[in-house]
């Protein structure tokens, strides 16, 4: 039973005593000889007919309230505030009118629960010890005895009723949603890819570091002024944004299978005549174009991150950000009710053309709020991008969770990440995971607020990870001490193993991945506390590799199978990032054909529900005079009807004669309408000798 479930019984207690109420607020003086009567006679059984009664201030009377809810929140008509042990009170003296409900209930309780049962039977002496006898006339014994001298309220009463109390918030802790609302469950027991709503609001982030006042400032009385704009969980909308109308853009349930939702983006009849002059305006290569199209339809999703692009480049970070999230707000205007953001079993296949937008827009969102310096609300939209297809990841933010995770500070979710998914998913074999989680273990040791015992284990389980890294891949030491402006020493620097011939005997593949990582996280290797870590775990290895340690040949045969090529969704996730040095190592197949900021790389097996129509066929066998003629005037047609194959048809001479004849009245007519202007003369005669300006 929750605390509303007792607002409300206590609700209609009082609702119940109302009529009763009248009576005793006409009668002013008859509380004052109760009080007499009661010091005089003790309080029988026979009694019961007052317990109704309320103690009510002078006051005119209180008509009958029709609605019982409202008695909820109003206040207490005692003009005190009620103690547990009142409150209790009042709570079993209503289920005691009701018959054995309370006993059922108990028993219940005390089979579902599986406890000793020393709780529930206290709790059944105490609801079997109370009488139905009215809350004012406990109170008015209390009061005797107060008058009396002793003690107002006997410890064993004051237990049961802290008892009472306590076993009805671990029912409440225990069952339902609401453990999930007041956070009292165990965070290791949600999913890993879990997504709180509150993380996903970067002004959350912010205000744990600024304050609330320095971030919203003026920004509360201006929401207030946003009718048209419907309040999301992805992003804030602003009142600036035009009034959101129907898009054509919508979203249904594919099928549920293996306790997971597939849902897939909807585009309408409307919305794919819209699509369809976004390619045009993206073929015209004019930014301008897109402008104009997005001045009609303010909420095309492609236009929109297609133009956020332009705007990063050119430096309009602002309105970059800003354009993203208007994307994010159409489509989670989209959203089916079915569809959550938090339980992590909601799939979107990539496949889909028209679920592409949602992702890449969740991953531009994402680079963004880390660039802001949000890593823990960008660390909250990684897991939620990872959710929605966490079997093929198609935009591989694997590569991306260690460096936040480690800038969020939640090194706990990294280690966790690691345990439960390198069983499947071979994690180590990233160099950013090999890496990442050794470096996670080691700050979680260098915590204050953990014993002895388990910050040696976690330093201990970082050392033997690291070395692991070291021995897998050996490339990866120079250039990050290069980049932390590290001098090795003689013994390192002169050593083969992580010389020069390790960085050129690696496949290009692994050098991608880890000229990706270094890119990214070398800053968090600048710790003086981690180069000293780094340096003995570096000694470790050099002794292992002078002892021929068997690992080492083990280590070099996997890089030689494994990192042949990499897979496409790797390298999507290269030119999304705009890594300098990732992308300079894009294979010459990758960077030759176009790649568009709206959809990059789109899959090979991709899932089409519709196509664009097909343009009318030009000749391409045109000469150069016709293609003249054509770029003045653009219906101009030399060939007149005959077929674009070349084929034989009959009356195919003529046609040609047609065409030629049609070529001649276009010429005369060009020539015709062919005006010279004569070039102004100046009648100024004090000129300055013909000279230009």
């Amino acid at each position: 039973m929750s605390r509303r479930a007792l607002r409300r019984l206590r609700g209609e207690l009082r609702g119940q005593a109302l009529p009763e109420a009248e009576e005793a607020a006409e009668e002013d003086d008859e509380e004052e000889e109760e009080e007499e009567k009661q010091q005089q006679l003790p309080a029988g059984p026979g009694q019961d007919g007052a317990s109704a009664r309320r103690r009510k201030p002078r006051q005119e009377p209180v008509g009958r309230v029709a609605n019982l809810f409202e008695l909820i929140t109003s206040d207490d008509p005692e003009g005190e505030p009620a103690s547990i042990e009142e409150r209790d009170e009042s709570r079993l003296q209503e289920e005691g009118h009701t018959g054995n409900k309370e006993e059922a209930e108990l028993g219940c309780l005390e089979n579902g629960r599986g406890r000793d049962g020393e709780e529930v039977d206290r709790l059944n002496k105490t609801a079997s010890s109370l009488p139905n006898k009215s809350r004012k006339k406990k109170k008015k014994k209390k009061n005797k005895k107060n008058a009396a001298g002793e003690a107002p309220c006997p410890p064993d009463e004051n237990d049961d009723a802290e008892d009472i109390e306590s076993i009805l918030v671990r029912l409440e802790s225990t069952t339902g949603p609401w453990c999930q609302s007041e956070g009292r469950v165990i965070v290791d027991s949600r999913p890993l890819l879990y997504v709180e709503h509150r993380n996903l609001n970067p002004e959350t982030e912010l205000k744990r570091y600024f304050g609330a006042r320095a971030v919203l400032g003026d920004q509360r009385p201006r929401q207030r002024q946003r009718p048209h704009l419907r309040s999301t969980w992805l992003t804030v909308p602003k009142s600036a944004w035009p009034r959101h109308s129907k898009t054509g853009l919508s979203m249904r349930l594919l099928e549920s299978q293996r306790g997971a939702q597939h849902f897939a983006f909807e585009h309408h009849r409307e919305y794919q005549q819209v699509q369809f002059k976004f390619l045009d305006a993206v073929e015209s290569m004019d930014p301008n174009n897109l402008v104009l199209l997005l001045q009609g339809n303010p909420y095309h999703v492609d236009s929109l991150l297609q133009l956020s692009d332009v705007c990063r480049m050119q430096e309009d970070q602002e309105m970059a950000r800003d354009l993203v999230e208007r994307a994010l707000y159409t489509l989670e205007c989209a959203f089916h009710p079915m569809f959550s953001l938090t339980s992590g079993t909601c799939r979107l296949d990539y496949r889909r053309p028209e679920n592409r937008a949602f992702c890449l827009a969740l991953f531009k969102h994402m680079v963004s709020l880390e660039k802001r310096g949000c890593p823990r609300t960008a660390l909250e939209f990684c897991k939620l991008i990872l959710s929605l297809d966490p079997e093929n990841d198609p935009l591989c933010v694997l590569l991306v969770v260690d460096l936040l995770s480690l800038r969020a500070k939640e090194y706990a979710f990294l280690t966790r990440m690691f345990q439960e998914w390198e069983s499947h998913r071979n994690l180590s074999q990233l160099p950013n995971f090999a890496f990442s989680v050794p470096l996670a273990y080691f700050f979680l040791s260098q915590q204050d607020d953990i014993s002895e015992a388990e910050s040696s284990r976690a330093h201990e389980e970082a050392s033997s990870l690291l070395q692991q890294a070291l021995v897998m891949f050996p490339s990866v030491l120079m250039p990050l001490l290069d980049l932390c402006s590290v001098q090795p020493d003689a013994a390192v620097a002169s050593h083969s193993f992580f010389g020069p011939n390790a960085q050129l005997s690696s496949p290009p593949a692994l050098n991608q991945l880890v000229a990706l990582y270094l890119g990214r996280t070398h800053s968090l290797w600048k710790d003086p506390a981690v180069m000293a870590w780094l340096e003995t775990n570096v000694h470790e290895v050099l002794r292992m590799v002078d002892a021929k340690n068997p690992a080492l040949e083990e280590a070099e045969q996997k890089r030689k199978v494994r990192y042949q090529s990499a897979p496409r969704n790797i390298y999507r996730h290269v030119i999304l990032s705009e890594i300098r040095e990732a992308t300079a190592a894009l294979p010459p197949e990758v960077t030759s054909q176009p790649i568009m900021g709206f959809d990059p790389l789109p899959p090979l097996d991709s899932i089409v529900s519709y196509t664009r129509p097909e343009r009318a066929d030009r000749p391409s066998n045109e000469s150069t005079l016709s293609l003249f003629f054509r770029s003045l005037l653009p219906n101009f047609n030399l060939q007149g009807e005959v077929g674009a194959a070349g084929a034989e048809e009959p009356g195919a001479g003529q046609d040609l004669n047609q065409g030629v004849n049609r070529l001649m009245a276009a010429m005369r007519d060009m020539l015709a309408n062919i005006q010279f202007q004569e070039p102004p003369r100046d009648d100024n005669p004090e000129g300055d000798g013909g000279e230009w300006d």
